[in-house]
């Protein structure tokens, strides 16, 4: 009796060793291939250095939804094609600038500061008063706020190891900043740049959409490096008189696309599986970390199916998503128009912490689902990309949640994303090009196992 208990599970054993070789070769020849031959870096460099500064609605991210498009097509996939999507229309203006002066007749001391997106324009000069937090505005009192600039200097925690949460716990500044200090009857806000570094590079960010019930105020992030200084200077001179001027306006919404391309699965077709990032990016530098890594990413990880003759079981397709950085209007047209063919989206991966050295996955499931996952992680060890945990996707691939799909997020290195995260320096240069291949191969790998395996 024991014996014919433990030859099926030895049976059983010996299979499964014999596939976990087969998948550890698969996986190799993916990362080697990435490695020796990949187009990630060459396709990053095209994006930024062609199309930079791709917000929304501008005439730079029309180009890159072209170049998307055709490049989509160069690499011979099953299907390419574009997804209309009506997108909001925000323009920075060329002037931006702010100094302030100690006392009256004093030299005045320039600042890096930027727009933050969706702010109004406007030429404000009024003292400044410094806060923390919103419970430290409304203790004010709006006779103490009334006519004063808002200067929100919460920093990000340093002291947190995964410095995404250090930006969740400093980010409602950036959101609803403008709102709060015009309930009070501040005139403009100053917030402080959401970056753990200390240096003269003024942040964007999408700040929240201006509520009806109290009046549209400018907003602007300063630098760290000038946020420091400007909070050293108001406890010498509380009188300190602040000047802001920006022209930044709103256009009509205008027509955009998501772009779009698959190869069809050979077993089940109806079954998809969504790789993404978002094509948008601010108009502050290239948008090279954000999110440029990700799209050429997903792109590449198709292009590796091709080029290594991996046939999908299940339909393996990439989307560029449009307008993630102030306003989502892509994801929810992708999802919106998912659930109205009735798609079946079995899983989604999305690419959008930069392109920095990978480290593992987050996955959004349950159970033994989850578990699946997790007995993928030893696969992973040689490339140092193990970290697997339970966890969300990304902004772009949530609405796809309530169709009941997978969200899965690639998780690199984060220890440095917030020095170019919405900034001037999120260059080309800055994207070391192993790290996006080692990405770039990670994801492949782990597309490969799911459809290989399902869920």
């Amino acid at each position: 009796m024991k014996f014919k208990i433990i030859m099926p599970l030895l049976f059983l054993s010996l299979f499964l060793n014999g596939q976990t070789k087969q998948d550890s070769t698969m996986l190799k020849r993916i990362f080697n291939e990435e490695l020796s031959h990949g187009h990630s870096h060459e396709n990053l460099c095209e994006l930024c250095k062609g199309y930079g500064k791709r917000l929304s609605g501008s005439p730079v991210a029309a180009g890159a939804v072209e170049w998307s498009f055709n490049k989509m097509k160069s690499y011979g996939f099953d299907t390419a094609f574009k997804q209309e999507v009506m997108v909001p229309h925000w323009v920075r203006g060329e002037k931006e600038t702010a100094s302030y002066h100690l006392s009256s007749g004093s030299k005045p001391i320039s600042v890096s500061i930027c727009a933050l997106g969706g702010s109004i324009g406007g030429k404000i000069n009024g003292e400044v008063i410094e806060v923390t937090s919103f419970e430290e505005l409304r203790a004010l009192g709006k006779d103490k706020v009334k006519g004063h600039i808002v200067f929100f200097n919460r920093p990000m925690d340093d002291t947190q190891i995964n410095t995404f949460p250090a930006y969740g716990g400093a980010i409602d500044q950036r959101e609803y900043g403008a709102n709060e200090a015009s309930y009070k009857g501040a005139s403009a806000v100053i917030v402080r740049s959401m970056s753990l570094g200390i240096n003269p590079y003024p942040h964007t960010g999408a700040m929240m959409n201006y509520i009806d019930s109290v009046a549209k105020i400018p907003a602007c992030a300063i630098s760290t490096q000038d946020a420091e200084m400007l909070s050293k200077d108001l406890k010498q001179s509380s009188k300190l008189s602040f000047n802001l001027e920006m022209h930044c306006r709103w256009f009509p919404d205008t027509l955009s696309y998501n772009v779009i391309c698959e190869i069809k699965g050979s077993e089940h077709p109806e079954e998809i599986i969504v790789i993404g990032g978002h094509l948008d990016a601010w108009d502050m530098a290239e948008g090279a970390h954000d999110d440029g890594s990700g799209v050429v990413q997903s792109l590449e990880a198709l292009h590796l199916f091709k080029e290594l003759n991996i046939r999908p079981k299940h339909t393996i397709r990439c989307v560029f998503f449009m307008n993630e950085e102030n306003g989502m209007r892509g994801a929810l047209k992708y999802a919106e128009v998912a659930r109205r063919k009735e798609e079946k989206h079995l899983a989604a991966l999305e690419s959008d912490e930069g392109g920095f050295t990978p480290r593992g996955f987050s996955f959004e499931a349950r159970g033994d689902t989850l578990k699946r996952f997790f007995a993928y992680k030893e696969l992973f060890t040689p490339y140092f990309m193990d970290n697997f945990r339970s966890g969300g996707g990304g902004v772009d691939i949530g609405p796809l949640k309530a169709l009941g799909t997978i969200l899965i997020d690639l998780n690199p290195d984060t220890q440095r994303y917030f020095d170019f995260h919405h900034a001037a320096t999120d260059m080309f240069e800055g994207v070391n090009k192993r790290e996006l291949e080692m990405g770039a191969a990670g994801i492949t790998g782990l597309i490969y196992l799911i459809d290989k395996y399902g869920l």
